[in-house]
């Protein structure tokens, strides 16, 4: 197997979810600004104070994270784990691609939201600049494999990786937490895109 160098560090997402300004203001009341507690991986991203409950048909999830900043629609990003919990069938999607996804309930200190769609299981993916697309000699929205393997990780090769080139983002791959967990993979674990197997 040959492998593109340099590695890139890994990015275990766990369940979160993005707001719109209208459901903040339902949710943690009107004129309600986000708390940032914690800067991540990508440049203008970061954790929130604020937590919800996620309601589905099924159960219900406490304690999730809101991630600012605000975007232009709600976004509820799970575990297949959890959505099994939730009694829900989130498909596989990337980011900001809502059509055909799930709905749930979300529940906050000033209110809830009603979603019919935006419940997603995240396409695993790349975030690059442009510069870094280069390097790796790919381009946006390009189809790649990774390799995974390192201290106490299981060898592993991730197939369908989507690769997502903006000047604003910061060298990282994405995976939610359901296949870190199966990979034993960590925040900042040494990842590579496969060249030829």
């Amino acid at each position: 197997m040959k492998l593109k160098q340099p590695a890139i560090k890994s990015g275990v997402s766990n369940r979160h979810l993005h707001l719109s300004e209208e459901d903040i203001g339902r949710l943690f009341g009107s004129g309600h600004q986000l708390t940032p507690i914690k800067d991540l991986g990508q440049p203008g991203q970061f954790a929130c104070d604020e937590k919800v409950i996620l309601v589905g048909p099924k159960g219900a999830i406490t304690g999730v994270r809101v991630l600012g900043p605000a975007r232009k629609a709600t976004q509820i990003e799970v575990s297949r784990t959890d959505a099994f919990s939730l009694g829900i069938k989130p498909p596989i999607r990337d980011s900001g691609d809502h059509a055909g996804t799930a709905g749930l309930t979300i529940v906050g200190p000033k209110g809830t939201v009603v979603l019919n769609s935006g419940v997603m299981l995240a396409k695993r993916h790349i975030h690059m600049t442009p510069e870094d697309a280069e390097v790796y000699d790919v381009k946006d929205k390009d189809i790649v494999m990774v390799y995974a393997e390192g201290e106490g990780t299981r060898r592993v090769i991730f197939d369908d990786v989507l690769v997502r080139v903006h000047s604003s983002y910061a060298l990282e791959f994405h995976v939610d937490v359901d296949e870190a967990n199966a990979a034993i993979i960590n925040n900042n674990d040494p990842v590579y895109i496969i060249e030829e197997l």
